[in-house]
């Protein structure tokens, strides 16, 4: 793709990003990461076990050169996100993390005032933030002004595979944040990551729509081409709808019989 896009210090062509769980092996965990283009890959940091051998730690598993982006995922309070996002600084050597602040176990929906009192402690911390948050246009206007380098609202609960749920959020949320817009959650094939592009945002994250199919790699692959032809299609704009019908070849000077 010639265009590209900057978290922070750190710039990306590709507008796909995925995750490192759930896959059946780690082999197939790196056949999947390498076969969907991803520079960027997120690790819940509370589920690396360091002194694992290295046959065991998915940290061996992934392709030389992508960017780990550390998470906080499995965190219910403000403290332990901080300290998990401190952790991953740390072992990374980098200041990206993903915020994730969790409000509901079922539902695994984000605690928004617990997410936008974290953000603040880690931005005042030299933190590169990115906010997993609900589709809320209001929250992730509060998240941009106060200077997360992105916001991460879902499209569907997270592994639910349901697609984008609220389209019309997503568009306002794109029409009133000047930050980056990555889909992060419930994006289950290739067309709900096509849409997510056609829409303007700025990439896809996603893990168990990869890891989960029956075939990771190929749907991984699937994952890749369809942000590319979402983005293509974004650029190029599409025509309006229109409730009727509009002549492919003009009316206008035909021949008369």
């Amino acid at each position: 793709m010639s265009d590209t896009y900057t978290l922070g210090s750190h710039t990306f062509r590709s507008r796909l990003i995925v995750g490192s769980g759930k896959y059946p092996s780690l082999a197939v965990q790196r056949a999947a990461v390498e076969a969907s283009g991803a520079e960027m890959v997120t690790v819940a940091l509370r589920r690396v076990d360091r002194s694992a051998p290295p046959d065991q730690n998915v940290l061996h598993h992934l392709p030389e050169g992508v960017t780990i982006l550390p998470n906080t995922a499995g965190c219910y309070r403000v403290d332990d996100a901080v300290t998990t996002a401190q952790l991953g600084r740390e072992l990374f050597g980098h200041a990206l993390v993903k915020l994730e602040v969790i409000g509901d176990e079922r539902t695994l929906f984000p605690d928004v005032p617990a997410t936008l009192e974290a953000a603040r402690i880690l931005l005042r911390d030299g933190f590169t933030v990115l906010p997993y948050v609900g589709d809320d246009p209001v929250a992730c206007q509060r998240l941009a002004e106060m200077g997360c380098a992105a916001v991460m609202p879902l499209a569907a609960p997270i592994g639910s595979g349901l697609g984008i749920r609220n389209p019309a959020n997503l568009r306002i949320i794109l029409e009133t944040v000047e930050v980056p817009v990555v889909v992060d959650a419930g994006v289950g094939t290739a067309s709900d990551a096509a849409i997510a592009l056609e829409l303007g945002c700025t990439a896809v994250l996603m893990n168990s729509g990869i890891a989960g199919a029956k075939d990771p790699v190929r749907m991984a692959r699937a994952m890749r081409l369809a942000v590319e032809s979402g983005r293509l299609a974004y650029e190029a704009g599409r025509i309006p709808r229109r409730l009727y019908a509009n002549a492919s070849s003009p009316l206008d000077g035909l021949a008369s019989f």
